[in-house]
C-alpha cells in the first residue's frame, strides 16, 4: 500500500496552524494571570475617586462643594445680621415716640375750657410698651453684636443647636410680649380717639394730636417689631430642621 507523502505546501500550512494555536493559548493565559491584578486596580481607583469626589454616574454620591456650602452659609448668615438690626431699630422706634409723646393743650367740657396735660407715663399700658420695646432693644442689640464679630471671624453666626433652641425660645418670647403691648396700648389709644360712650367728654387727640400721632406711629412700630421676631424664630426652626 502506497502512502502519499504531504506536500511542503500542506507541512507550512500545518506548522503555521500550530504556532497560531501556540499563541492564543499563551495569551490566554496571560490574560487569565494579569485579569484579578487589573480588577483590583480598577477597584482601589475608584474608591479613591469617590473619596476625592472627582467621579460622576447615577451611583456615585456627589458632595455639594465646600466653597458653594460656604457662600449659601454667609448668604444666610448676612440675613440673619440684617433682620436683627432691624429689629433694633424698629423696637428703638417704638421705644422712642413712645418717650415723646406728650403734649400740653386746652379741651373743651361742658362749655368750659380746661387746661389738659398728656404724658405718656400717666398710663400703665403705656408704661408697658416702654418696658417690652427696650427689653426687645437690648436683647437685639446683643444678637447683633455677637452675630457681626462671629460674621467677621468668617465663622457661623449660629454654633451649636443649643445656642440655636436659646435664640428661638427668647425671640418667641419677645414676640409674644411685643404683641401684647401693642394690643393694649391700641386699646388706650382708642379711647383718647372715641372718648368715653355715655358721657360728654370729647375726641382728646383732636387737641392733642401731636400725642396721639407718636402713640399710633409707637404702636405701629411695635406689632412690625412683632413681625420681625416671629420671622426670626421661623428662622430658627429652619435652621434646626437642616442641621
Amino acid at each position: 500500500m502506497i502512502l502519499e507523502q504531504p506536500t511542503r505546501r500542506e507541512r507550512d500550512r500545518e506548522r503555521e496552524r500550530e504556532r497560531y494555536a501556540a499563541r492564543t493559548h499563551t495569551g490566554t493565559m496571560l490574560s487569565d494571570r494579569k485579569t484579578p491584578e487589573a480588577a483590583v486596580q480598577l477597584a482601589e481607583a475608584k474608591v479613591a475617586a469617590a473619596e476625592n469626589g472627582s467621579m460622576s454616574g447615577p451611583l456615585v454620591g456627589r458632595r455639594p462643594p465646600e466653597r458653594k456650602v460656604s457662600v449659601v452659609r454667609r448668604r444666610s448668615d448676612v440675613g440673619y445680621l440684617i433682620l436683627r438690626l432691624l429689629c433694633v431699630l424698629t423696637s428703638v422706634a417704638a421705644l422712642s415716640f413712645m418717650v415723646t409723646a406728650m403734649e400740653t393743650s386746652t379741651v373743651l367740657i361742658y362749655g368750659f375750657k380746661l387746661p389738659v396735660y398728656s404724658k405718656w407715663s400717666f398710663s400703665h399700658s403705656f408704661e408697658y410698651l416702654v418696658g417690652i420695646s427696650a427689653a426687645v432693644a437690648a436683647h437685639s442689640l446683643l444678637q447683633l453684636l455677637i452675630s457681626a464679630s462671629r460674621l467677621l471671624r468668617k465663622t457661623p453666626v449660629i454654633p451649636s443647636r443649643n445656642h440655636a433652641w436659646l435664640i428661638f425660645a427668647g425671640d418667641q418670647a419677645f414676640a409674644y410680649a411685643m404683641m401684647s403691648a401693642g394690643s393694649a396700648a391700641s386699646g388706650v389709644t382708642n379711647l383718647n380717639r372715641t372718648g368715653i360712650r355715655h358721657t360728654a367728654l370729647p375726641n382728646f387727640c383732636k387737641p392733642l394730636h401731636s400725642f396721639c400721632d407718636h402713640v399710633a406711629i409707637s404702636i405701629a412700630f411695635t406689632f412690625f417689631s412683632c413681625i420681625l421676631l416671629a420671622t426670626s424664630a421661623v428662622q430658627g426652626v429652619i435652621w434646626l430642621s437642616n442641621n
